[in-house]
């Protein structure tokens, strides 16, 4: 087995070594003077089991860096190629809901699968349905075994897990189950991309604690929307625990200034530390990667790392 890394997150991938106790293996990334990616493996890999940890997240070179080192792999004659991608980019176009749209999802899995992956392994996919898009395997982690256990620390009363959107439902669901309490839900009205018209809350909040989850903080408006709307229908204290962590424009100053004590995120993203302000906390997901890495070479299960529910 072979750890390598692109650029876009080597802290997690050195977590995820040190989990595995192996060394990120010798690969560079480098640039033609016009920006064009170029890249090298610096050791042997014919015949290994090659692991490349790389979250598809803007700007797009962090997509073409993983093909590149997929499709360098499978010349190398590597013996399995994994692309670990931490957070799923492009998979918020995941069907044909307008005229004339991309279906990016579905493009960035023939783009994955035409370069030389064998199988993809990622965590807390924006649809779960994109599996669908893949002819090889495809395991999916939850954030729920790193959120459950800090959830539980936080000492909440008569708590409610409420989802910010419907399309949450699922999600939310499950993690009630293992919170043993019940759900609300936030029902949105959206005028475009990352634009939200309107917010009604459905369920009851009055005088609990409140958990807010989600698969990620982009602009943090439906976030922070909600965290607004169950805090004055009498939310006693509001929580958050979103996977991936964009955290674009002017969004950390949003979850400051918003009604949440406390917002956890991973590490499936980099944060630049001057996006972390009092009220993000991030747990990181390389253990939890390391195990699944570490159970994948040794044809071990994964769904037996989570609670059946």
């Amino acid at each position: 087995m072979k750890l390598f890394t692109c650029n876009a997150n080597r802290p997690l991938a050195e977590k995820i070594a040190a989990y595995l106790n192996i060394s990120l293996g010798d690969a560079e990334i480098s640039r033609f003077s016009d920006g064009e990616i170029a890249v090298k493996y610096n050791e042997n890999i014919r015949g290994t089991d090659v692991f490349i940890v790389q979250p598809t997240c803007a700007p797009s070179d962090n997509l073409m860096e993983l093909l590149l080192m997929i499709d360098a792999a499978s010349r190398a004659s590597a013996k399995r190629i994994t692309a670990v991608i931490p957070y799923f980019g492009y998979a918020r176009q995941d069907r044909k809901d307008q005229p004339r749209v991309a279906l990016s999802a579905k493009l960035v899995a023939n783009m994955l699968s035409t370069a030389g992956t064998d199988r993809v392994l990622t965590m807390d996919l924006h649809s779960p349905s994109i599996q669908g898009f893949f002819d090889i395997p495809f395991d999916h982690l939850y954030s729920s075994a790193i959120f459950v256990d800090f959830i539980k620390s936080q000492a909440l009363e008569n708590p409610v897990v409420v989802c910010p959107d419907i399309g949450s439902v699922k999600r939310a669901r499950a993690y009630a189950n293992r919170l043993g309490t019940d759900i609300a839900i936030v029902d949105k009205k959206r005028t475009g991309p990352n634009a939200v018209e309107s917010v009604t809350l459905i369920g009851s909040v009055d005088g609990r604690d409140v958990v807010l989850f989600d698969d990620m903080i982009d602009t943090a408006g439906t976030l922070c929307a909600a965290a607004a709307l169950v805090k004055e229908s009498g939310a006693r204290r509001v929580l958050a625990a979103c996977t991936h962590a964009i955290l674009s424009g002017r969004s950390p100053q949003a979850i400051e200034a918003s009604p949440m004590s406390a917002v956890v995120v991973s590490d499936t993203l980099y944060i630049p530390p001057e996006k972390l302000g009092g009220k993000i906390q991030v747990l990181s997901a390389g253990a939890l990667f390391g195990e699944a890495i570490k159970r994948i070479h040794n044809e071990e299960s994964i769904s037996s790392l989570f609670d059946p529910t």
